[in-house]
């Protein structure tokens, strides 16, 4: 199974700013040394082109990313403060997605260590996401005529309101997401298919669900392949998060949405998405299992 990652692991943060942005180095040298991902299946894809970004992203935000022109708001908003190396790391993640979803179609299976950016809308960025990776890898495989038909799975614990938005009243393009229902983002988009879960919600709750909802979205979207979004931040220890799910409920769910795929033949292209924990090895451990079950599907 091919793997996909960015080069550019870190980039400034204030001092105590939340966001882990170390988890993605431990995430590569940890599936390395474990012998999950050999070098040779590890890949550092091209950063997405403004013609890419322009399938998605509006020609007045790309301007101001990279010219430094967003608005304190904006950049409030976004929360991050701008630099250049955080729209090259954004454009190389973006870069990822489309890779691993290159790859997923010819191969079946494939995983970006980065992505998930599903808060980013055409024209701004939000919650930590700064370009919509997702979106721009749909586009850009319906523009080269590899496929036309999404679904994506959104597990992240907070709604994927930019990628709705983006793909709201688009037949080609089936959104689902399991969410927390009080959680970010507080003013939700309309998913093609919203699973609204209480604060505390545990493994089995969660699993029922998500099994419900998932068998209405494969039927529904009638899809060529899938884009897994797999959040860690369900977890139960995860700062963000206020779900109640163990490592071993996540490990399930990943199981669940790579089985029932394989089960109707579709390719799958796994991001990582959010993770806050606690403890960042929480949070690594929980993608870690995601990548090493998405190795073990693809043998």
């Amino acid at each position: 199974m091919d793997v996909y990652y960015h080069d550019l692991f870190t980039f400034p943060l204030p001092r105590g700013h939340r966001f882990p942005i170390q988890k993605y180095a431990m995430l590569r040298q940890r599936l390395v040394e474990e012998g999950i991902i050999r070098l040779e299946d590890l890949h550092v894809p091209a950063p997405a082109s403004d013609d890419q970004l322009l399938l998605v992203h509006s020609q007045e935000y790309l301007h101001k990313l990279k010219n430094g022109g967003l608005t304190e708001k904006e950049i409030r908003r976004l929360g991050f403060p701008w630099s250049l190396d955080l729209v090259e790391r954004s454009r190389r993640s973006v870069g990822s997605t489309i890779a691993a979803c290159r790859s997923a179609l010819e191969n079946g299976l494939a995983a970006s260590l980065a992505g998930g950016t599903h808060h980013a809308f055409p024209d701004h960025g939000q919650g930590f996401c700064v370009l919509n990776d997702v979106a721009v890898a749909v586009r850009v495989m319906q523009k080269e005529n590899r496929a036309e038909r999404a679904l994506i799975v959104d597990c992240d614990v907070h709604q994927g309101n930019g990628t709705a938005a983006i793909f709201e009243g688009d037949p080609r393009v089936f959104t689902f997401s399991v969410h927390g229902a009080k959680n970010f983002p507080f003013r939700k988009s309309q998913s093609d298919l919203d699973i609204d879960l209480p604060d505390g919600t545990g493994d089995d709750e969660y699993l029922a669900a998500l099994e419900d909802g998932l068998e209405k979205a494969l039927d529904e979207a009638d899809a060529e392949w899938v884009i897994y979004l797999a959040g860690a931040d369900p977890y139960n220890g995860d700062r963000l998060g206020r779900l109640s799910l163990t490592k071993s409920g996540l490990a399930q769910r990943d199981r669940l949405v790579l089985e029932r795929s394989r089960q109707r033949g579709l390719p799958v292209a796994v991001v990582m998405s959010g993770g806050y924990g606690e403890d960042v090895n929480d949070t690594v451990d929980i993608h870690f299992q995601t990548v090493r079950l998405a190795v073990e599907f693809s043998d």
